[in-house]
């Protein structure tokens, strides 16, 4: 009986040396680790939720931490992921339609969901501190 694949023979898969990184590769990956970074922001909003329902003490500490330099940075970090994660799913139900699978689209909805979530995750924030005052 003969061996369909002798070891010093067999064909090497190709790694992310052979390949040329792209604009949809990234944003496959950023899909996915916004899916995630969604998943431990929503059990800070639980935590949130859970202290508001302790009592003012604890409400007060969570508070504080959201109101500190890292707590802003991880919410805003949150409502990019948000954004940035809904765009890409409006994204995929265009293609769940069966259009938009010529590659200047599939570019030019890459690029918009980049710039598009980049931008109303500062817009909600220029909007939420012109509201609150904080300028």
């Amino acid at each position: 009986m003969a061996s369909a694949n002798p070891a010093g023979k067999r064909p090497l898969s190709p790694h992310l040396q052979i390949y040329r990184p792209m604009l949809t590769m990234l944003m496959s990956i950023l899909h996915r680790a916004t899916g995630a970074a969604l998943y431990f922001g929503t059990l800070l909003v639980a935590w949130w939720l859970f202290a508001a329902a302790a009592g003012p003490e604890y409400y007060d500490f969570a508070s504080g931490f959201a109101n500190s330099f890292i707590g802003r940075l991880i919410l805003f970090g949150y409502t990019w992921s948000l954004i940035h994660h809904m765009l890409g799913g409006l994204r995929h139900f265009i293609w769940d339609t069966g259009r938009g699978f010529d590659l200047p689209t599939v570019e030019l909805l890459a690029r918009a969901t980049i710039i598009g979530s980049l931008t109303l995750t500062v817009l909600i924030w220029v909007i939420a501190y012109a509201v609150r005052g904080a300028f």
